[in-house]
């Protein structure tokens, strides 16, 4: 294990050194200045300053483990940015070894070349000349890499010494260096570019106040090397190029002794090192060195070091170095990545590792790519992109500390304090601005990279138990949204239904589940079961275990709805407790939705819908009771008529609306959506078939469960599945010889914008309706359709002869109930997908509950998918 100083200190300087320091320090100030390039540094600094922020906020939040930048960023976005960003990381570093190994080989080639500086025609020039060097120092990279860390950081170390003296001799020289004159023709120049610029003597000055003065302001020109103009941001992309590297200590956190202390510490000290480096650095060739050197030979440094080797040496040292930090950081980036197996069987081979725990596999297959890409040979072609990856892996540690910070979870306590959320902000919008600015085209191409990788591993990789900062961060903005849901505010042109839909079996009711989820229109939905027992007489909660297999259910189904449990003496209770602690603040249930009350057998839908099919992703469908189970339940689990009757008048005391569904377990909506050619009707019935119930007179089509009736057979409609299979048909009643009055304006505000819908009247015949004792029935030819009822398939609607859905008897009523039977409902014929039936109140007498319950059965046999509504809340504005 490494110390702050050799894994973290070393790394970094050397990697921010390079030879930016020793070839580019020159043209940066000619070109900029002294203060502009000052200017260029701070700003250099204080970019990557946020990001070192950022990485030492998280590094010192909790054990770090191998994988430095994309450990860091995977644990706190999750895997989707973590692997992604991290793949791109890796090839990041893979390219900047090849970069870092041809600048050590063009070096060698300018300073031992056939015109070489120093001593020319050692090395023999050509492209594969260069290749076979480049092969050379990589394999000497590879075998310090593969010995392992031990030897990395001692051999970093020897050439972090021998690169800070190369560094005290350049400053040494500017202190000792008389002033002397540089010709074209002079040894010291003989690789120089003096007669490039018209030069044919140039006077090196050493500390004057005249080339100080000359110095001090900018002069872009063209670079020489290239013919390109220069400006401020081409001179900045080149020195920020050489304040990179931070990250080197981050990639050894695997081999660190302490590495939330060392990441920190060596980090900043790292930084400022060079920070103070390369200031002094700009203030010496400013003082000293005349502009026209620096505009005319950028290995000026050569020229006046008291000892000109020691700057080839810097050079070597700087780069090898560099291609050491960077092959043996992606082997431990390559390693991370393949431990996580977010890309399952293709990286798993690179988590083979030596008895002393160094990722073999991964160096030897990091080695193998970088010698694919020098094999390339046009790795200058690649150099923006690999800025541009680090640059995205800067930017995502500080989007993670961001997102950590504002998530504002208890455990995020680093013990770094100096960072807030105003520094990642400032991090994160610097690191994508200097993307555009360093290549705009290839930002984008590796934008476009990032987005397709996160969509590849988000839907390959399961499950992590790595914790998602996605929940920490929309819980803490939908509590903040929620104390701001008012439910004062509330209006009624904003109404939307929030429905709590209780289940006892969902093996019997996945059909049902699915078409609530239709008319939430954007509202809350919660599904409740209700456990029978007490928490007294039990060890442990039931409950607990049994959650996550409701939310699998939910996931399975495919609806968006919460899901509530609880443990009560009676379904009735239970259910009173849902209703009453449902839901948070504004977003609490107003209408409760009911399976119907009857002996029908049920079907299991489990089996019908194929669902859970997927059993090593989904084990949740046989937690569920069977169907024959369910059916054989007939001890206190059991609803009696009067508790189920009660619960609907509770809800109503609780000001909810109520919704009965019965027969959904016949609704097919696969079916409905292959009849493309046939248009499916959504029935609505506005008409309270037990209006004469306990001796109460006839209700208004415009009373509130009427036009609530409406409003949620509207909101079905308006789902895209609905609303381009079906159509809205509302049905009223009135007397053949009675004018038209409420049922006309129903129509025109049916037939209009309001609604969207056709209004269909059935008219009676006189008095088609009379009592003979305590037998209803129809006086010879008492019900037919008229002429003109609007929609009518042919002249009547549905109707068997001249009586509509009628056989005989209109009303097959019990005791003294007057009211229309369900046949004549019958109408609706088959093409009704769905129906909407007026649900009166229930009675107060518990004698009436199975009366009630019995009639509901006759009114709504026979007509499939059915529910019956009770609205008590008012839901229609016809203002703005």
């Amino acid at each position: 294990k490494l110390s702050t100083f050799f894994g973290v200190v070393v790394p970094c300087c050397l990697s921010m050194f390079s030879v930016i320091l020793f070839l580019r320090m020159g043209f940066i100030v000619g070109q900029a200045g002294m203060l502009e390039s000052l200017a260029m540094l701070v700003l250099a600094y204080a970019i990557i300053g946020f990001t070192v922020l950022s990485i030492c906020a998280i590094s010192t939040n909790g054990a770090i483990e191998g994988g430095g930048a994309y450990f860091m960023i995977s644990r706190a976005l999750g895997p989707e940015f973590g692997g992604s960003i991290g793949l791109m990381f890796f090839l990041a570093n893979v390219a900047s070894t090849a970069l870092y190994i041809f600048g050590l080989v063009e070096a060698m080639l300018s300073f031992f070349g056939p015109e070489g500086q120093l001593v020319p025609n050692i090395f023999e020039h050509g492209k594969w000349w260069s290749y076979l060097y480049g092969s050379i120092i990589l394999l000497v990279c590879l075998i310090v890499c593969v010995v392992g860390a031990d030897i990395y950081a001692k051999t970093t170390f020897l050439i972090f010494v021998v690169v800070m003296v190369c560094i005290a001799s350049i400053f040494i020289s500017f202190l000792a260096k008389p002033s002397f004159n540089l010709t074209s023709n002079s040894t010291l120049s003989h690789a120089g570019v003096l007669h490039l610029c018209n030069q044919t003597n140039v006077t090196y000055t050493g500390f004057n106040q005249i080339t100080l003065e000359n110095n001090i302001k900018p002069h872009f020109t063209i670079d020489y090397t290239t013919s390109v103009p220069q400006n401020f941001i081409k001179v900045f992309a080149v020195l920020f190029n050489g304040c990179t590297g931070i990250m080197a200590g981050a990639n050894m956190s695997g081999d660190l002794k302490n590495p939330s202390r060392s990441i920190p510490v060596g980090t900043i000290s790292a930084c400022i090192i060079t920070f103070l480096v390369y200031m002094a650095l700009i203030i010496l060739i400013s003082a000293t060195t005349p502009r026209i050197l620096l505009f005319c030979n950028y290995s000026f440094l050569l020229t006046i070091n008291l000892w000109s080797p020691f700057v080839a040496i810097g050079v070597f040292a700087s780069s090898l170095s560099a291609a050491l930090s960077c092959l043996i950081g992606a082997s431990r980036i390559l390693y991370a990545l393949a431990r996580d197996d977010l890309f399952g069987i293709i990286l798993r081979p690179m988590t083979k590792t030596t008895s002393s725990g160094n990722p073999i596999v991964a160096v030897l297959f990091s080695w193998f790519l970088v010698q694919m890409t020098l094999f390339i040979g046009q790795v200058n072609t690649i150099a923006p992109i690999v800025t541009i990856f680090f640059l995205i892996s800067y930017a995502a540690t500080d989007l993670a500390c961001l997102a950590l910070e504002w998530a504002s979870a208890p455990n995020f306590r680093p013990t770094f304090k100096l960072f807030t959320w105003h520094t990642c902000v400032l991090g994160f919008i610097s690191c994508v601005v200097m993307m555009f600015l360093v290549q705009a085209l290839y930002t984008s191409i590796s934008v476009v990279v990032l987005i397709v990788l996160l969509i590849i591993i988000h839907y390959r990789v399961p499950t992590s138990s790595w914790g998602y900062i996605s929940q920490a961060l929309i819980f803490h903005q939908v509590r903040k949204y929620m104390l701001m849901l008012d439910v004062r505010k509330e209006h009624v042109k904003f109404w939307r239904p929030q429905i709590l839909l209780m289940i006892k079996n969902p093996r019997t009711s996945c059909q049902l589940i699915r078409f609530i989820n239709s008319i939430k229109k954007s509202g809350l939905y919660v599904l409740g079961n209700v456990t029978i027992g007490s928490l007294a007489e039990m060890s442990s909660d039931q409950l607990s275990p049994q959650y996550n297999h409701w939310l699998n259910l939910v996931d399975e189904i495919g609806v968006k709805a919460f899901v509530e449990l609880t443990l009560s003496k009676s379904v009735r209770e239970g259910t009173e407790h849902l209703l009453r602690i449902s839901g948070l603040g504004g977003m609490k249930p107003n209408t409760l939705v009911l399976g119907f009350h009857d002996n029908q057998p049920r079907t299991d839908t489990f089996q019908d819908l194929g669902m859970f099919k997927q059993k090593d992703a989904f084990d949740s469908g046989s937690f569920f009771p069977s169907v024959e189970s369910d059916d054989d339940d007939d001890g206190d689990n059991r609803l009696s008529p009067v508790e189920y009757v009660s619960i609907i008048s509770d809800a109503i005391k609780l000001h909810k609306n109520v919704c009965l569904a019965r027969c959904f377990n016949q609704l097919n909506t696969t079916k409905l959506a292959q009849d493309k050619g046939k248009i499916h009707y959504i029935d609505v019935w506005p008409v309270n078939f037990l209006s004469h119930f306990r001796g109460r007179s006839s209700t208004s089509y415009f009373d509130t469960t009427c036009v609530f009736l409406m409003q949620m057979a509207c909101i079905l409609n308006m789902t895209p599945f609905w609303k381009n299979r079906t159509k809205l048909r509302i049905f009223l009643f009135t007397e053949t010889n009675q004018e038209l009055g409420d049922e006309e304006l129903v129509v025109r505000g049916c037939r209009g914008d309001v609604i969207g819908c056709r209004g269909d009247v059935v008219g009676c015949r006189g008095d088609v309706v009379g009592c003979r004792g305590d037998v209803v029935g129809c006086r010879g030819d008492v019900i037919g359709c008229r002429g003109d009822v609007v929609g009518c398939h042919g002249d009547v609607v549905g109707c068997h002869g001249d009586v509509v859905g009628c056989r005989g008897d209109v009303v097959g009523c019990r005791g003294d109930v007057v009211g229309c039977r369900g046949d004549v409902v019958g109408c609706r014929g088959d093409s009704t997908a769905v129906t909407f039936l007026y649900l009166p109140t229930p009675p107060t007498s518990t004698d009436q509950c199975e009366d009630y319950l019995d009639m509901l059965t006759q009114i709504s046999d026979g007509l499939g998918p059915t529910l019956f509504v009770h609205g008590l809340s008012h839901v229609i504005s016809t203002t703005l």
